[in-house]
Formats: structure tokens, C-alpha cells, sequence
């Protein structure tokens, strides 16, 4: 009967077959446990990205997440959310149990009110809270687990009704575990409520006999053993491994394992914990409200893991824990049984970019320009094994239909090669006078001296897509200001990346500073390293206008250099020259359309329109292949013309451009000022006094005179290469190279001098003389 409701239940019939075959299982009899186990553990997940995928989960709550931090009652808030995370989940299709504390402190809240009635008069108004101060002596466990059990699941049933999700409570004990009969009975029950579509909250019975009493040898003789169930973080792991659950969430009241207690210093947060990592943690103190300590929440885990169940343990006061776990995100610590090929957690990373960048900094000017210059040789000599990888690369790229603009800045060839190196080179050429250097100089009084002098930042992260020839640049700007960097390239140049990194490895290898930088290689989800403040100093993201977008928007507390829009404009003016127009024109558009310093709009003056200029740049872009969009002036002033802009502040990238008509040089610079993105933007015109204006009024990172806008770019600005082009109105501006990359310190030198030397009657005053530099 119960067999044939589960085979044609709209749960079983819209999961298959693998996700319902422990309902079988645990209907038919006793499975099979190493069996099914092994089978299991080829299915554990290894990465964090591969949590989405967790079709059946088992949530633990700790007593210290949903009680109050006076231990008084619930916290109804943060159960509120759990519910929601959990009911959302059920919504969209997963399977979910919830193993809950929680009957006992609200049974407590109760028992202390009718606790309360019962003292007399001089007892109640007692400056002390009398309830409180004896409840610890007077209130029974037991009792307040009886009180509490209704309560807790009808509080339960009411927020899961919000959502229209049917609950179920499921009280067991210790032996229900190790006999035969209970143990199928209970195993029935879950399943049948799980093909019914309802959420089972399991719950220790602790009115009648906390699991925690009952010890190992008082077991009854032939029982049946497995982990020895001493609180609820063991019974949830229980439950998970024999239920086949794919997700295990151990909520708890600590951001997860640390090496050592988190109060003690030294303490780091594990966001990764395999089973060789257990005799590196030293275990501290048991939650104030639990029955369970860390060490008991490892063991719990472990046992899971070695059964196939994936197990994450994090703080369950963390807002949308729950969802943002299954996201991928990097949340509380992941337990896997990957450990060969394990790569280098991305803070342990960063930690040794920072000493990379110290180690850096100490060498002097002429060492860091070898090492750049041992880059640039190693891109000539190596050319055979770069494009070999980046062959790989193009053939993924294609099989997989990748647009034809990031194919080609996905491409790498022996010219690309060429320009890198002699980039390069320039960077090498200009790094003698970058770190280091004095800006200021002033003796403040006799004997001394203040100076302001260039420090590298620290450590730069910078998100790049499809473009590989970026890396080298990058890595050479990092070098050549001494500072530690992180390079995090997109999946599609994971090739080229890593070619050209052992490169960059190997430069770095002459001075001795190869962990300066360090290709972030691992699965990690952006929002996950956008959160790592106390490592990263600035982000700078290179790539289309929405990665730019969602890393500004993401970081809350680094600093993010860059640009979202490329949205630049060409003006021609009254008195342009036609020749020169037409061939600006041609080349901020035509020449690079998928570049972030391409035309995007043509500002025509309203005069032109009765001459040659305005039909000749039709005509030439038509020739191009660009498609033409008119602004609305220009479609009111056309009986017959180009499609409507859908907007006039739009990058688009491509062969596409829209043009629209302004009476003067000022309607033109409000135009761009109210579309523009403040990248680039260009005049055409012989008149030198209108040009002075635009140049002086145009408030963009890079204002042009008859030049194309393709020239904002740090290698032909002359920089060498750049790390990004910034459109921020502090520290760096426009094309970012070596200077951008650097900040500044303040190295004073005196001999005995205090500040009470300059107080009234200190006898010293104050000189503020400026020195040479």
C-alpha cells in the first residue's frame, strides 16, 4: 500500500527513481548499508557551486540559534527566517527535514510565567526577577520539553503556513534508532511524508528521555549500532545518512570551525574542512544552551561525510544562510572528501600576495624592472607553448558558440604577443622612479623632516573575462609598483591563464617573490571574494558593462576602480574639417567596436545638415557595416531615415552607433554630460578657441581634439599597459598604469622631539620649510 503511494506520487514521478529510492528501501526491510553507502559516496559533492544541485536536505537548529540571547523564550525573528529559507526550498521542489531544539527553553518561558503566579507578594516584588533567578533549580527539563513540544510545532505550524507548506512533527528517542521494528517504522513514516509533500520537523522526546542520558552499553544486546547519538547535531546525521540526504545544514551559533577557539588569537575560519584536517583543531567550550560542543558537530559531520552526505556548518543568525549555502556561496565551513588536487584556499592566497608585495617593495628599482623585463623575454622565447594553450581555448570557445567579439579577445597571436612585450617593456622602463618616490618634502622644525613618498596599495584583485593577453599586463603593473595581486580569469582562457601564469611565476622566481601573484584557479563565486576586506585592498574588474555593474554594486566595503559604460561621443562641429571627421569617425567606430573607448554616439552641429558632412558619415559608416540609429532630433528633422535609438546612453559594442543633432558646442556638452558614461569623448573642429572650451568643460576621464577616442588606452598613452580605465573622480582617473596602482606614506624623521616641545613655554617652534625633493 505504502509502496504503491510512493511510485505514483507526483513527488516520486517528478524526481525519479534514484531521488525516492530510499523510501523503498525503508519499506521493503533493512537496506543494505555499505552497499548503498558506497554508491552514495561517488555522488557526495566536492565544490561548493555543485550545492545548488542538492535535491534532498536535512536543516539542524541549534538551541543557540532559535532561542533568545537571554535564554528566555524563542528567538522569533531569526526562526521566521529559517522558516521562509526553508519553505522556499520545499517550494522549488527540494525535499527538506528539519531537525529542531527548542521544546525545552520554550516550555521554560511558560513554566516561568505560571512560576511567577505562584510566588508570594514579597517574593514578586523582590528588586531581583524572582522567576528567573530559582527557574534554573525549579523548572524540571522534562516538564518544560512536554510544554514546550505542543507549542514549539504550533508556533511551526503557523509560520510554515504562510507559505502553504504542511509540517509534521516526528518525536524519536535513542533506542528508536537501534531497534530493528522502530527503526523501519520510523524510516516508513519520513518517507510517506516526504511523498506527501509534507516537511517533517524531528524532534528529540525529550519529556520522556533525553538521548543524551541513555549511554552506548546500555544498549539492548543484537541492536542495531551506528553513531552514538549523544545530542541533535548526531541525530541529524543520523537522519541524513539514512534518508540519503544530499545536503546536511548544522546550524549553530559560530560562523563555523575555526583551527583553535575564535576567541583565541591566531583563530581562522576553515571554509573548507577534509577529514586530514582533524588534527589540526584545537576544540573549545560547548554551546551555553546546547547539549553540543564543535568537537561533537566535527565527529556529527564527519560521520555523514563518510557516508556520502555533504555537510556544511555555519552560523545559523547569518541572514538567508540556508539559501545563500545552496547558492555556493562561501558560508560557514564546507566539509568534502576532496583533498587530492585541492587547491590553495583563496585567503591563504591573499596572505602570501601581501608578503609577495612586502618582499617586492624591499628590492630595489632595477629588481623589479628585471623581473618585468624577464616577463616581457619570457612572452617571445615561450610563444609556441602560449599559443598551444590558447588553441585549446578558441576550440572549447567555438564548441561551445561563444559571440564573435569575446572570440576575438579571446585570441592570441604572435602580433598580440609581440605588442605585449614591447608593453612590457615600457613597464619595466618607468618603474625605476615609481615606488618610493618623494612628493613632499618639508622640514617642519630644526631636525625634522617630513616626507610624503609612494607605497604600493597592497593587494590588488582583478577580474578579467575572455581577455588573456590582460594577464601579463596586469601582472607586470603589480610588479612594477610592488604590489601583491590576485588575478581571477574567466572560465573560457582557463588555458591561456594558466600558461601564461607560469610565466609570471617564473619572472617572479628570479627575485624570489613568486607568491606575489597568484591566479585565483578555484571555483570561487565573486560575491565570495568581494567579501574578503580584511585581504583585498582594491578590485579592479575588466570585462563587459554588467560584470563591472555587479562588482560595483557587490562590494560594500573594498574600493572598486573602474568603469561600467563605455558610452562615448564624437562631436563635429560647425567649423570641422570633412576629411578629418570622416576618418576620426571611421576609426573610433569602425576600428575596435567591441572596445569600451569606441564611439557610441555622433553629435552633429544642426548647420552641417545643409552640407556634404552629415550624408558623406552616412555614407562611410554604411560602407562600414554599421548599423545607423537616429536620436530624436535628428528623426524629426528626416522624412525617410534611420531607425529610433531605443536610448541615447547605450554601449553597444558593435558595428552599431546612433547619431543626433545639437544647434552648439554647449547643447553638445550637455548632451554628453546627461548620456555620457565620462570615459571619453571627442570634438572635431578647426576652431581653437571652441575646441579650449570643450576640452575645459567636458567633464569625462579623457576630453580629445581631432583625435579618435581609441587612443584612451594606457599602452598608447605611453604607460605601458594599463589595468583598467577608470571613470571615478578619486585616486585614479582614465587609463590606470603603474601611478594608479600606488598610494603614499608619510616617514618622518627626528631626533628627541615631542609635541610638548612645541606647546607654549616647549621651547621649539615650527619651521614648515619646503625642501628639494
Amino acid at each position: 500500500m505504502i509502496l504503491n503511494k510512493i511510485l505514483t506520487s507526483p513527488n516520486f514521478l517528478k524526481r525519479g527513481f534514484e531521488t525516492s529510492v530510499w523510501r523503498m528501501a525503508s519499506v521493503q526491510g533493512p537496506r543494505q548499508p555499505s552497499i548503498l553507502a558506497e554508491k552514495r559516496k561517488e555522488r557526495s559533492f566536492t565544490e561548493r557551486n555543485q550545492l545548488k544541485y542538492a535535491r534532498r536536505l536535512v536543516v539542524k537548529l541549534g538551541s543557540a540559534v532559535i532561542t533568545r540571547e537571554d535564554n528566555h523564550g524563542l528567538a522569533l525573528g531569526r526562526l521566521a527566517s529559517i522558516v521562509e529559507q526553508v519553505a522556499e526550498c520545499h517550494l522549488e521542489g527540494r525535499e527538506v527535514m528539519m531537525v529542531t531544539s527548542g521544546a525545552v527553553a520554550f516550555g521554560k518561558q511558560k513554566l516561568a510565567q505560571e512560576l511567577l503566579m505562584s510566588l508570594s507578594m514579597r517574593e514578586t516584588l523582590s528588586p531581583k526577577d524572582p522567576s528567573r533567578a530559582e527557574e534554573g533549580t525549579l523548572l524540571e527539563p522534562r516538564a518544560a520539553a512536554a510544554v514546550g513540544q505542543s507549542g514549539l510545532m504550533s508556533l511551526y505550524d503557523a509560520m510554515f503556513a504562510q507559505y502553504g507548506v504542511k509540517i509534521a512533527q516526528v518525536l524519536v528517542t535513542k533506542p528508536d534508532f537501534y531497534n530493528e521494528e522502530t527503526r523501519n517504522n520510523l524510516f516508513c513514516t519520513l518517507s510517506e511524508l516526504i511523498s506527501l509533500n509534507i516537511v517533517p520537523i524531528i524532534n528529540t522526546n525529550d519529556a520522556v528521555s533525553p538521548p543524551m542520558f541513555i549511554k552506548d552499553d546500555e544498549l539492548p544486546v543484537g541492536s542495531k549500532k551506528g553513531i552514538a547519538i549523544q545530542d541533535n547535531d548526531s541525530l541529524a546525521a543520523m537522519l541524513s545518512a539514512e534518508v540519503q540526504a544530499d545536503l546536511l545544514i548544522l546550524m549553530s551559533d559560530v560562523d563555523g570551525i575555526y583551527n583553535k577557539p575564535p576567541w583565541e588569537d591566531g583563530a581562522k575560519l576553515m571554509h573548507t574542512y577534509t577529514t586530514n584536517d582533524r588534527i589540526s583543531i584545537e576544540f573549545g567550550k560547548k554551546s551555553k544552551v546546547g547539549t553540543g560542543g564543535m568537537d561533537s558537530k566535527v565527529k556529527a559531520a564527519t560521520w555523514a561525510l563518510d557516508r556520502g552526505v555533504s555537510v556544511v556548518i555555519c552560523n545559523g543568525m547569518q541572514e538567508k544562510a540556508i539559501k545563500t549555502i545552496i547558492a555556493g556561496r562561501k558560508v560557514g565551513t564546507f566539509f568534502t572528501e576532496s583533498t587530492e588536487s585541492f587547491s590553495t584556499p583563496v585567503d591563504v592566497l591573499a596572505e602570501n600576495a601581501r608578503i609577495g608585495s612586502r618582499q617586492m617593495q624591499a628590492l630595489t628599482s632595477e629588481q623589479r624592472a628585471n623581473a618585468v623585463n624577464h616577463l616581457a623575454d619570457l612572452l617571445l622565447s615561450r610563444e609556441e607553448f602560449i599559443l598551444l594553450a590558447n588553441a585549446k581555448d578558441m576550440a572549447e570557445a567555438k564548441r561551445h558558440g561563444l559571440a564573435k567579439p569575446l572570440l576575438s579577445r579571446l585570441s592570441l597571436n604572435s602580433a598580440k604577443l609581440k605588442n605585449l612585450s614591447v608593453g612590457l617593456k615600457q613597464i619595466a622602463e618607468s618603474s625605476h622612479k615609481n615606488v618610493g618616490r618623494v612628493l613632499r618634502h618639508t622640514r617642519l622644525a630644526e631636525n625634522l623632516d617630513l616626507q610624503q613618498v609612494t607605497v604600493p596599495i597592497g593587494v590588488l584583485l582583478v577580474i578579467f573575462e575572455s581577455r588573456p593577453d590582460s594577464l601579463p599586463q596586469v601582472a607586470a603593473l603589480a610588479m612594477a609598483s610592488a604590489n601583491g595581486l590576485l588575478l581571477k580569469g574567466g572560465k573560457e582562457a582557463s588555458h591561456s591563464n594558466k600558461a601564461l601564469m607560469e610565466l609570471v611565476k617564473e619572472a617572479l622566481l628570479t627575485v624570489d617573490a613568486e607568491n606575489a601573484v597568484s591566479l585565483v584557479s578555484t571555483r570561487e563565486e565573486i560575491s565570495d571574494l568581494l567579501s574578503m576586506e580584511d585581504h583585498i585592498d582594491l578590485i579592479i574588474p575588466r570585462g563587459s558593462s554588467e560584470l563591472v555593474r555587479t562588482i560595483q554594486e557587490q562590494s560594500v566595503h573594498i574600493p572598486v576602480l573602474g568603469h561600467a559604460e563605455g558610452v562615448c561621443h564624437v562631436y563635429i562641429d560647425k567649423e570641422a574639417d570633412l576629411s578629418k571627421a570622416l576618418k576620426i569617425v571611421r576609426d573610433a567606430k569602425c576600428d575596435y567596436p567591441a572596445a569600451c573607448n569606441a564611439m557610441e554616439t555622433l553629435l552633429i552641429h544642426e548647420e552641417l545638415m545643409n552640407g556634404s558632412i552629415f550624408s558623406d558619415t552616412c555614407t562611410m559608416l554604411k560602407q562600414e557595416g554599421v548599423k545607423i540609429y537616429s536620436g530624436p532630433k535628428l528623426s524629426q528633422k528626416l522624412t525617410f531615415g534611420p531607425p529610433a535609438a531605443k536610448s541615447l546612453r547605450h554601449e553597444y559594442g558593435a558595428l552599431e552607433c546612433c547619431i543626433e543633432i545639437v544647434k552648439d558646442i554647449d547643447e553638445a556638452i550637455e548632451h554628453i554630460h546627461t548620456y555620457g558614461s565620462g570615459h571619453t569623448d571627442v570634438i572635431v573642429t578647426e576652431n581653437d578657441s571652441v575646441a579650449q572650451h570643450f576640452l575645459a568643460t567636458v567633464d569625462s576621464a579623457c576630453v580629445f581634439h581631432n583625435a579618435s577616442s581609441r587612443f584612451a588606452d594606457g599602452f598608447r598613452f605611453g604607460l605601458g599597459a594599463e589595468v583598467g580605465i577608470s571613470t571615478a573622480r578619486i585616486h585614479a582617473r582614465g587609463p590606470v598604469g603603474v601611478e594608479g596602482l600606488l598610494t603614499t606614506k608619510w616617514i618622518l624623521r627626528g631626533q628627541d622631539h615631542t609635541a610638548a616641545d612645541f606647546a607654549e613655554g616647549g621651547g621649539k617652534v615650527w619651521l614648515h620649510e619646503s625642501l628639494p625633493l
